[in-house]
């Protein structure tokens, strides 16, 4: 993934007017409605009118103005700063997971396998969730320290409901793509993933079917979709029968598993196909556009997600996340089987079933109080201002029991008081398609608070998942403490949670900081508005 440099993005729809205006609740509030009376393109909700500033006569308006002709001196007049961040919601593991294999293995992890949405989304945050369908939108924060030259951290949070106990959630259907070239071929690749469906053919229920493809320089169907009522027996000797081979032809995997995912399609079932690689295509289609393209029918007329589970030392993570973000599903990322079991067993449900199809989630800053902001992560998930209520435009797929965390460092005018920022999540109702939309303000008085030190356990951990994943980038964020520091909090982090998943982010901060140390980029730009 391409290093982005420290730019500024002209206003593409900022504090649009019309009678579309969403306005949130002030200290965190919500509210909820549905969406369909607001049309696909309707304008993008600007900050609530506690702080807001009056309209500038909206998109067009502006584009004219980012579009005037050179002055006589050959000067180009500046587009007015941009205050709204929009992007796909994204519940990806991966990156962290293979980031923490990597330094236990005394590596670091490549700068572009680091995505800081996926370190901060491995963590629970403790936010309500809905009674009911859709999403709760928390937003809160705190001051990251005097070092921080004035910068806060803003955290936007989105929950589902918890997912259904295994009998009442519909029976999946789900077709297993497994990987057996010869990259495969060692005990924590082809040997975990074995484990890994031994695991799950004991936990499905009688009424859930499988499928079995495997791929090397060619893919071939091991088992047809069977149910797992009396044929659990059939199922491990399948998996047993998979031995290493040749080459890795993903493509001939991935459109061998739709086609039996359509063949073994159940009406009212949660049908996906579920990739077990590490991703490492060299023979075949190798691009993720051109395999999707060729599936796209069964994969859209059907309704078949696809979950990509990552393996291996050396694994294809930019390749498995292109196939994934495409392809409707989500990423995530085994090295042993304590984790193999987490995901199989204990997140089998969230990864099976859909709350929500193409949930985009847009945040309008007020510029009265806020000077510039920045969107740690998330940057092959933003969405262009004015396509957050086209629901043609690709969002992501979330299930019951996700949460989503999008953490902005946040610079405040000297003074400002009042209104900072609303936050609208939209999402299509799985079944009818239909849109909804919810939404969550905060005011400054939300965010003064210290973050080192403060009431907030969670706020903090997720704090030192970012500002970890900034120093394996070389990212200048605000206040990032260095890795010794960082490790630090962690561990005590880990002893007041007492989250075990905490005091192991503590162990791969202290990896990283003794095969790298501290040091790391503390720039943050100048100017207003949105940093990219």
């Amino acid at each position: 993934m391409e290093r982005r440099t420290r730019t500024y993005r002209g206003a593409v729809g900022l504090l649009l007017a019309g009678g579309v205006l969403l306005t949130g609740c002030s200290g965190g509030g919500t509210s909820d409605r549905s969406a369909a009376e607001s049309g696909k393109r309707a304008p993008a909700p600007a900050p609530a009118a506690t702080g807001g500033a009056p309209s500038t006569g909206g998109a067009a308006e502006e584009g004219k103005a980012a579009d005037r002709a050179e002055d006589s001196e050959g000067l180009r007049e500046a587009a007015p700063p941009d205050y709204l961040s929009t992007f796909a919601l994204d519940v990806d593991t991966a990156s962290y997971g293979y980031a923490r294999r990597t330094l236990a293995d005394g590596r670091l992890p490549g700068p572009e396998t680091v995505r800081p949405e996926e370190f901060v989304n491995s963590f629970r945050q403790g936010y309500h969730r809905p009674a009911g369908n859709g999403f709760t939108v928390s937003v809160d924060g705190a001051r990251a320290g005097e070092e921080s030259g004035g910068w806060s951290l803003v955290r936007v949070g989105l929950a589902t409901k918890a997912a259904p106990a295994g009998a009442e959630r519909p029976p999946a259907a789900l077709t297993f793509v497994v990987d057996v070239s010869g990259s495969m071929a060692s005990s924590d690749r082809l040997g975990l993933v074995k484990t890994s469906l031994g695991i799950l053919a004991d936990e499905l229920r009688d009424d859930d079917s499988v499928s079995l493809v495997t791929f090397s320089d060619e893919a071939r169907t091991v088992l047809p979709m069977t149910r797992l009522k009396d044929h659990r027996g059939k199922i491990r000797e399948a998996v047993d029968s998979m031995e290493p081979a040749d080459s890795t032809n993903v493509g001939a995997g991935v459109r061998r598993g739709y086609e039996e995912a359509v063949d073994g399609h159940r009406k009212g079932a949660n049908n996906r196909v579920v990739l077990l690689s590490d991703a490492l295509a060299n023979t075949g289609e190798t691009d993720a556009d051109a395999i999707l393209e060729r599936i796209d029918s069964a994969r859209r007329d059907y309704g078949i997600t696809l979950f990509g589970v990552g393996v291996g030392s050396d694994y294809g993570d930019a390749f498995m996340e292109q196939l994934t973000n495409k392809g409707d599903g989500h990423t995530t990322y085994i090295a042993d089987e304590e984790q193999a079991r987490k995901v199989f067993v204990d997140q089998l449900p969230a990864h099976v079933e859909l709350t929500a199809r193409e949930a985009k989630a847009q945040v309008a800053f007020d510029p009265k109080t806020v000077e510039k902001f920045k969107l740690i992560g998330y940057e092959d998930r933003k969405v262009a201002d004015d396509d957050f209520r086209n629901d043609r435009v690709d969002g992501g797929e979330i299930g019951p029991g996700h949460t989503v965390t999008a953490l902005y460092a946040v610079r405040l005018r000297d003074g400002a008081s009042g209104h900072v920022a609303t936050a609208t999540v939209r999402w299509l109702d799985p079944k009818t398609r239909a849109p909804h939309e919810r939404t969550g303000s905060v005011e400054t008085g939300a965010i003064d608070g210290e973050l080192w030190g403060g009431s907030s356990t969670r706020l903090q951990v997720t704090a030192v998942a970012a500002y970890f994943a900034g120093r394996l980038r070389g990212d200048g964020l605000p206040g990032a403490p260095g890795l010794g520091e960082l490790a630090t909090k962690a561990d005590e982090l880990a002893r007041k949670t007492e989250d075990d998943s905490v005091a192991k982010l503590a162990t791969a901060i202290a990896d990283a900081d003794r095969l790298k140390g501290g040091h790391a980029d503390t720039g943050t730009g100048e100017g207003e508005g949105e940093m990219d």
